[in-house]
């Protein structure tokens, strides 16, 4: 046993739900990002401007998405180069394999082969052989294996909440947009999640609320403390940064919540807003205003010309109703003595 620990201690094998379930999911959403929704976006601009080329360069993003977190996977666990470059055609044949839940095959698939790789790397002479042979052929023959059922698995998942919050929207609604929202401002990746599970439709839409309320709610409740900043590097970027803060002292996030939990229903159920565009888009929320330009590609894809409701539900389900919940919530509390100054600066 002993010998096997240390060949894994020196591999850099660290068998960990931080290096699995944080660091190699949160890279793979990265890499989702560098592709198929980039690639969308693109593609977007693409039909809308009727300019070709732009849609093109979109089609070439979103055909590498299997590549792209396969590397991203690899490079998170350090895997040494020679790994990593074998890892795009096992990214590739793990989301090919998994279909419609192809992320959630290519983050187990690219680990095992990724962990592998590193453990036979420069271990003998013929290193350029054996290392891109046993990481190429063992993952490769892993996604044809495995890649179906779980791709199978989290397709299920995924129709059975998209499926559940169609019969119930209202209580699906609060559950998918917290739960989601949640996620998204702790250190696990919301955009993996929802890609993973295929979550679009009403649940992606309640997915979509959770995370706008999540950011914009932090960058509004948070104001007092971090000024015009903070609704920048929060509504546009991540709330991921008032994590410290939550650790400190947990009230300070249910401003936030209460405002997840008050957007998703207003989307389910007031607006049956449907976010159909790519899946990674719903767990994106606003940042970099990502998650409104997938709910915006998805009407265009679903042949829908937004009017001015389909517009009023955007507006308020990802900047509105978080803003003014999560800022009344917090003055609140403020008031109450449960908040102080400086509780939730991010500086």
């Amino acid at each position: 046993m002993s010998e096997k620990t240390s060949i894994l201690q020196r591999k850099d094998v660290v068998i960990s739900f931080q290096r699995y379930a944080i660091d190699a999911f949160g890279a793979m959403a990265q890499g989702l990002f560098a592709s198929l929704l980039i690639g969308t976006i693109f593609s977007t601009i693409g039909d809308l401007s009727g300019i070709a080329a732009i849609g093109q360069i979109g089609t070439f993003a979103k055909a590498v998405a299997g590549p792209a977190m396969a590397i991203a996977i690899g490079n998170a666990l350090g895997a040494p180069p020679l790994v990593l470059y074998s890892l795009a055609a096992v990214g590739y044949a793990a989301n090919d394999a998994g279909g419609a839940g192809g992320p959630l095959a290519v983050f187990v698939v690219a680990i095992v082969a990724a962990e592998l790789g590193k453990i036979v790397s420069k271990e003998t002479k013929v290193d350029i052989l054996v290392t891109p042979g046993v990481t190429v052929g063992i993952g490769c023959a892993l996604a044809l294996a495995i890649g179906p059922w779980i791709g199978a698995a989290a397709s299920w998942v995924g129709n059975l909440i998209m499926w559940a919050t169609d019969l119930q929207p209202f209580l699906m609604g609060i559950v998918v947009s917290v739960v989601v929202g949640a996620a998204l401002t702790l250190p696990i990746s919301s955009a993996a999640i929802c890609a993973a599970l295929g979550l679009t439709g009403l649940a992606g839409g309640a997915a979509l609320a959770g995370c706008c309320a999540q950011m914009v709610g932090y960058a509004a409740a948070s104001f007092a403390d971090n000024g015009w900043s903070g609704v920048v590097s929060q509504g546009l970027g991540t709330s991921m940064l008032q994590v410290p803060n939550i650790f400190k002292k947990p009230i300070t996030w249910v401003p936030a919540l209460v405002a997840s939990a008050v957007g998703g229903p207003v989307a389910t159920v007031v607006f049956g807003l449907q976010q159909n565009g790519a899946a990674i888009a719903s767990g994106m929320g606003t940042c970099g205003l990502v998650g409104p330009i997938g709910l915006y590609s998805g009407w265009i894809q679903s042949g829908i010309a937004p009017g001015p409701r389909e517009w009023l539900a955007m507006a308020l389900v990802c900047f509105i109703i978080p803003a003014i919940v999560s800022w009344l919530v917090a003055f609140g509390l403020r008031r109450a003595g449960l908040i102080q100054e400086g509780d939730m600066d991010v500086a």
